[in-house]
């Protein structure tokens, strides 16, 4: 649907309401409709003014839940099918059953890869896999100044390999990206040297 096909149907719905003798406030009206622009890329609010679920667990449940998802991902597995995966199969999510008691799916479905960057102590924890969509920064192929002519870009990709390179002691993680146009752009050390470059994506 285009924008105004959106927006028409939003109005639409409005009226529907009012009919059914259940119309809504002007000021709901406007938050669905800021909610639709958000969707859509074209608020000037921007995905942060969403809550971050994150923040809706006490600190030290925060801890049990980052440490749990760290292990996870150095064992190489996805933290959030692990979770749902004990759910389905009835198992006790030990330090983290609470997440099922207290919070349930929907929190869970609300959880998404940009949370984490707000707690900047594990932003590296969480692992690039193939099919990962992120952002990268302009400033990997060109000169970006703050105070510039160029300013610092972000263009949404898909991470389309990752390869960890070891080099005697040192060790080192090259990912390759394949932007929407086709383009595919070799990123070394994403997260050794390059990680200001790149982020997850803002929904």
């Amino acid at each position: 649907m285009t924008p105004d096909e959106i927006e028409a149907s939003m109005l639409a719905a409005f009226n529907d309401c009012d009919a059914a003798s259940c119309p809504l406030t002007d000021t709901q009206k406007e938050i669905l409709l800021q909610v639709v622009e958000l969707i859509q890329g074209n608020s000037p609010y921007r995905a942060s003014t969403i809550a971050n679920p994150l923040d809706e667990l006490t600190p030290e449940e925060l801890e049990a839940f980052l440490q749990f998802v760290k292990d996870e991902e150095q064992l190489n597995r996805t933290w959030k099918v692990q979770l749902l995966n004990d759910w389905l199969q009835q198992n006790d999510s030990g330090r983290v059953q609470f997440i099922r008691q207290r919070y349930g799916l929907q929190w869970l479905n609300r959880v998404e890869s940009y949370h984490f960057d707000k707690y900047s102590y594990f932003e590296d924890a969480l692992k690039l896999r193939i099919g990962d969509r992120i952002e990268v920064s302009n400033a990997l192929w060109e000169w970006v100044q703050e105070d510039g002519p160029c300013k610092r870009e972000w263009f949404p990709c898909m991470v389309i390999k990752v390869e960890e390179i070891s080099n005697g002691d040192d060790t080192s993680t090259h990912c390759v990206v394949r932007f929407f146009n086709g383009a595919e752009y070799e990123i070394q050390g994403i997260y050794e040297w390059n990680r200001y470059n790149w982020r997850w994506p803002q929904k």
